[in-house]
């Protein structure tokens, strides 16, 4: 049995206003992400303090993380289609290095094929 390769990726993690997750997700496919994450009711303290994870009326209103993996080259064209949205809106986005065994998952080819 051979070693696992792994791959280098880029994961972006984007924290939002429930009401800005289509916002998101409409972005991600438009880049062409082959996929995401979302988690809901995130809880967390920042510059505005702290943000409770809870549904008030809708989960709209509670915060949510989306995340996804994508090539290097496609973290810019996110980068760019979030900004309009954090122009006028508080959220997060981190970007972070990782590795996949399976790069043509997360819309990149294998090397030779």
């Amino acid at each position: 049995m051979g070693a696992l390769t792994l791959h280098p990726m880029k994961e972006i993690r984007v924290i939002v206003a429930g009401e800005h997750r289509a916002f998101v997700t409409e972005l991600l496919d438009q880049v062409n992400a082959t996929g995401y994450t979302i988690i809901g009711n995130v809880s967390g303290k920042g510059h505005d303090g702290v943000h409770e994870a809870h549904f008030m009326f809708s989960e709209q209103e509670s915060l949510e993380m989306i995340m996804t993996v994508v090539p290097e080259e496609k973290v810019e064209p996110i980068l760019a289609g979030v900004r309009p949205l954090f122009e006028r809106h508080s959220g997060v986005i981190l970007v972070t290095d990782v590795a996949v065994s399976r790069q043509e998952y997360f819309g990149k080819q294998q090397s030779g094929s």
